[in-house]
């Protein structure tokens, strides 16, 4: 009866991997500029210690584990298995609630977390409502703050309290990365800014910046996303970043991929993203808790 009953929460916790083709329907090929389609699945999960697994807004990955972050203040930890460039299994381990030092919950209009990298065994969250970065452990407990640059600690320079920091990435050359959503007041609009600890970096704006991920020591892949909830259209823009070749202030980057939601794609509100191999990326899509959105994970290669 206990194997029954262990076989049971098993297969309960394991989501469900259904197929789901983001292509347009007359594309025959996986490639789409300069990015091949690998595998894109929707998931479906059963509720673990009352927590639904939807909302995520940001993914970090290492050594088989993948860890993601909901805008409500929840994390999952994941087992995942990437065989021949497919995700052949997902497993749901853990789902918790961010906590403070003192092991409460995060209050309500602190929990808005949207960017998250892991580094060792620390997952340093960026934050919108009140921006901010904090270092968590991978039980999601709060351990300390990580400083970030005065201007991105007054919410009076933001869009919007919901336009904040979206974006986190990490390597050991240029350290914490941080972006918000879009450009500050009074800045340049047509220029993403990237925050280092002592210096920042621009590019060429498109849309409302994502996620970012470094693809090597220099180069950064940033996600750009318009998401309409009228209209339901939505444009995912994929670019490669440099950072080690700036001209003007403004550092170099391509477009390598557009995907549009008005040419076919099957796509919807792409928010995360982690490296899972050389060139191989997850994104992962925020359903909003909405009937008719999904959370879609695309598994892709950069390609030249």
């Amino acid at each position: 009866m206990k194997i029954i009953l262990l076989v049971f929460i098993a297969i309960s916790l394991s989501a469900q991997l259904i197929n789901f083709d983001i292509k347009p329907k007359s594309m025959k090929s996986n490639k789409i500029m300069n990015i091949k389609i690998l595998d894109s699945v929707k998931l479906k999960f059963d509720e673990l210690n009352g927590i639904e697994f939807n909302e995520i807004s940001a993914l970090a990955y290492k050594k088989n584990k993948l860890y993601a972050l909901s805008n409500k203040g929840y994390l999952h930890q994941l087992d995942i298995k990437i065989r021949k460039n497919k995700i052949s299994r997902l497993t749901l381990k853990k789902s918790m609630t961010l906590k403070k030092k003192n092991k409460n919950r995060l209050k309500k209009k602190h929990r808005d977390a949207e960017g998250m990298v892991l580094i060792g065994d620390e997952l340093y969250i960026s934050f919108e409502r009140k921006a901010r970065v904090n270092i968590f452990s991978l039980n999601g407990v709060k351990l300390r703050k990580h400083k970030i640059s005065k201007e991105l600690r007054f919410m009076g320079n933001y869009q919007t309290k919901n336009k904040a920091l979206e974006s986190i990435a990490y390597n050991e050359k240029y350290g914490i990365l941080v972006a918000p959503e879009q450009p500050l007041i009074g800045s340049d609009e047509d220029l993403h800014v990237i925050y280092a600890k002592d210096t920042t970096y621009s590019f060429t704006a498109s849309s409302l910046l994502s996620a970012m991920e470094f693809i090597d020591k220099d180069r950064l892949l940033t996600l750009e996303r318009s998401f309409n909830q009228l209209t339901r259209k939505r444009v995912i823009i994929l670019k490669e970043v440099n950072l080690n070749k700036v001209k003007n202030n403004i550092a170099e980057s391509k477009v390598l991929a557009v995907l549009d939601s008005s040419k076919g794609w099957n796509i919807d509100n792409f928010e995360g993203l982690a490296k899972v191999g050389k060139n191989k990326f997850l994104m992962i899509s925020d359903d909003n808790r909405g009937f008719f959105q999904n959370t879609l994970l695309v598994l892709f290669k950069i390609i030249d």
